[in-house]
């Protein structure tokens, strides 16, 4: 396993150490780039950006699919030792105009996509922008990267503890959250998500998280530290993405839950053959994993599932690794990744004892060093320096996290604590249920009320109340608990980063409503 302190240092010695060995391969053109071929176009793309003015310090946000553009990119930007932005494609207009309002760039990249694309509404754009100080500067980029003389480039950035990256928060408030982040903290994250899956020089992996997304930059260290290749996708079609993914023999993929969903339901529509016979390991994480989905794939897609636990500000804080027992794979959320410190807090700020619930704070070189607006940092941090998740969870006696909720998913209901993901992953496994998000809404009664959105199965019937009741009640559930509304829905809405159900639009939605003549019998 290669190391470094910084992310280029990583890459040239990467291409040092296997130069003629594969790095990239895009999906959809078979274009393959060994480790020398994308250091050399790296190194040409960095010298043609600063022969556009873009320098060492700038301030960079862009905005590219994931393809050998954009990994190439952020490669050139990081030989550059710019603060880069990287921003997911699929944002819109709005999502990109507070973002950059919020970090002010210097430079805003786009691909050449024409005028119904990025390129086109970019102009627009950024004359938007509000306040004073220029606009940020726009270069499009073509899918042939321009090629710089490499000599006139600086000498290239030694430290990994300067912030060099913002990414941004998923957008559930109202304002998108910049997190200012190192190369240190990234190559700690990527280095042990390589770790946990055992990846080497004979894997086949992909980016899998948009590229934009702080999971793009965790899969290309995981890359570059443990020898192995990814293929590149501009879009996650589950059809498309499969048939790619077997015709180039990946051994490593994953996204989030939505993801693993995705896969299962592409094999089941033909039981009769393995559609990825050279999968080993699916990974991910960013949303809640119920905890049947690892026997399933186990099962149907004859690989080992291993959910990691992370967020923008917190990268890797923990992982399953494929070694893992099937009761650790199932119903936790990994170890404590090397580097980070974890600890469980009760309400009252004392120290959870193991398998008591409170909130997952963590403090280590693996974390952010804050946003880009300073005045919300007091509320993240507690006064010993630990980050406050928002999460719930509890450290199990083998040392493992297992998530529990997030603190605004508690439902109060009469005076009771409810969580919110204990009832998502009960309801998760009938099987007409495809997916699910369990919310709270106001309710003059009982302060709150449990309700349930439900995505159908693909080929099954809606799910009805009294169907939803009679699977509670058989699962031992308590009745304060089961949900009073059920929703249906033909697709539950989803925040485009990572495919994750956004509570914010159902609550959004659903809190207005009056509560249906829903009984419990």
């Amino acid at each position: 396993m290669l190391s470094s302190t910084t992310l280029w240092g990583l890459f040239a010695q990467r291409a040092q150490t296997t130069p003629d060995a594969p790095l990239v391969i895009d999906g959809l053109t078979g274009t393959r780039l060994s480790c020398r071929q994308a250091l050399q176009q790296a190194q040409g793309l960095a010298a043609a950006l600063l022969s556009q003015g873009v320098e060492p310090g700038s301030r960079v946000t862009w905005q590219l699919p994931t393809a050998l553009p954009a990994f190439l990119l952020q490669l050139a930007l990081a030989r550059l030792s710019v603060v880069q932005n990287p921003v997911i494609s699929l944002y819109g207009r709005a999502e990109v105009r507070a973002v950059m309002a919020r970090n002010r760039p210097d430079w805003y990249l786009v691909p050449e996509d024409g005028s119904a694309g990025l390129e086109g509404r970019a102009p627009g754009l950024l004359a938007e922008l509000p306040g004073a100080s220029p606009a940020p500067r726009l270069i499009v980029l073509p899918e042939v990267v321009p090629q710089g003389d490499p000599a006139t480039l600086p000498p290239a950035p030694e430290a990994g503890d300067m912030v060099r990256w913002i990414y941004v928060t998923s957008g559930t408030t109202a304002e998108p959250k910049g997190a200012r982040h190192t190369d240190e903290a990234l190559l700690r994250a990527g280095s042990n998500l390589a770790l946990a899956s055992r990846a080497g020089p004979q894997d086949v992996g992909t980016i899998a998280f948009p590229i934009a997304h702080i999971g793009g930059a965790m899969n290309t260290v995981m890359l570059l530290a443990s020898g192995a290749s990814a293929v590149l996708l501009p879009r996650y079609q589950p059809a498309e993405a499969m048939e790619v993914f077997r015709r180039f023999g990946v051994t490593l993929t994953g996204g989030s839950t939505a993801h693993y969903q995705a896969m299962l339901t592409e094999q089941r529509r033909k039981p009769e053959q393995r559609l990825l016979p050279t999968l080993r390991v699916l990974s991910g994480g960013g949303a809640p994993k119920p905890p049947d989905l690892v026997a399933q794939v186990r099962d149907e897609l004859g690989c080992v599932l291993t959910h990691a636990y992370g967020m923008t500000e917190a990268p890797l804080m923990a992982a399953c690794q494929v070694d893992h027992s099937l009761d650790q794979l199932a119903y936790s959320d990994g170890a404590v990744v090397e580097g980070m410190e974890l600890r469980i807090v009760r309400a009252d700020e004392t120290i959870a004892a193991t398998g008591e619930d409170g909130e997952i704070r963590v403090r280590g070189p693996g974390i952010f060093k804050g946003y880009t607006d300073p005045e919300l940092d007091a509320a993240a941090f507690d006064a010993q320096g630990w980050f406050k998740t928002g999460d719930l969870g509890r450290l199990r006696a083998d040392g493992h996290v297992s998530l529990t909720g997030r603190i605004k998913d508690v439902i109060i209901r009469k005076g009771e604590n409810i969580s919110a993901r204990e009832v998502e992953d009960v309801l998760a496994r009938h099987p007409k249920v495809g997916a699910v998000a369990v919310i709270g809404l106001p309710d003059a009664e009982r302060g709150e009320r449990v309700c349930a959105v439900v995505e159908p199965k693909e080929g099954e019937e809606h799910l009805t109340f009294g169907e939803m009741v009679a699977w509670f009640q058989a699962a031992g559930l308590m009745r304060q608990k089961i949900p009073e509304q059920l929703e249906v829905m033909a697709a539950l809405p989803r925040m485009s980063s990572l495919n994750k159900i956004s509570k914010a639009e159902l609550r959004k939605r659903f809190a207005a409503q009056s509560l249906k003549e829903q009984t419990i019998s």
